[in-house]
């Protein structure tokens, strides 16, 4: 497959989630490369990921999640943050989320909107969330209902179109996905948070003979 690099051209992107976390375990090493570069960027999550952590109940999973993807954000030099407050693991591809995305797009204005994943599987082995399916759908139609949408629209997943080079940008991606603590601590308690986070970044930024580097991987959905 011949990957092309990222489109450089641009200024502000939005990232469009459903949960918290979302970002982290893919693109977190391409944001800080950007947010380093001058570039700006939003986070936009549909919910607060309250029904995330196994038995801890949803008013105290949600704050909990809440506070660990603004930590995460800020490390890679996001302070923009917003969540929407949509039911996490029922999220739908409705016509209310869909209104929320076009206003969010509208209003930020961007060059680039990224989201997740739409297929049904990561992996032969790795089917995808319900959620990210549902969701991704609706930021495509979202997308395609705007009278002037952005210059590009991409997804963050397997046999990618594009590729962001981030060997230097490694670190402070496993640093931001380790701030999500209290989820991983849940998610693995035998295995350490950071250690965690280091084989999660690692499984996502393979290396790219073709632009000679590791990289980010990214779906060209939409280009006008």
């Amino acid at each position: 497959m011949n990957i092309q690099p990222f489109p450089t051209d641009w200024r502000t992107a939005l990232v469009l989630v459903p949960h918290p976390d979302d970002p982290e375990y893919g693109i977190g090493a391409a944001v800080a490369k950007w947010t380093a570069e001058g570039k700006s960027v939003h986070y936009a999550l549909a919910s607060r990921g309250e029904a995330g952590i196994a038995g801890m109940p949803a008013e105290q999973a949600g704050p909990i999640r809440e506070g660990e993807q603004r930590r995460s954000a800020a490390i890679v030099g996001v302070d923009d943050v917003v969540f929407w407050d949509f039911p996490d693991s029922a999220i739908r591809d409705t016509p209310e989320l869909r209104a929320k995305i076009a206003e969010t797009i509208t209003a930020i204005a961007p060059d680039v909107v990224i989201t997740i994943y739409s297929g049904p599987s990561w992996a032969p082995d790795a089917p995808n969330q319900s959620d990210h399916i549902e969701f991704s759908h609706a930021v495509a139609a979202a997308f395609d209902s705007l009278p002037a949408p952005p210059r590009w629209l991409f997804e963050n997943g397997p046999e990618p179109t594009h590729g962001e080079v981030i060997d230097d940008y490694v670190d402070v991606a496993v640093d931001s996905l380790a701030a999500h603590k209290v989820y991983l601590e849940v998610l693995d308690p035998g295995t350490p948070v950071v250690e965690q986070a280091r084989r999660q970044v690692d499984m996502s930024t393979p290396k790219s003979s073709e632009l000679g580097g590791r990289i980010a991987e990214f779906i060209l959905k939409r280009h006008r």
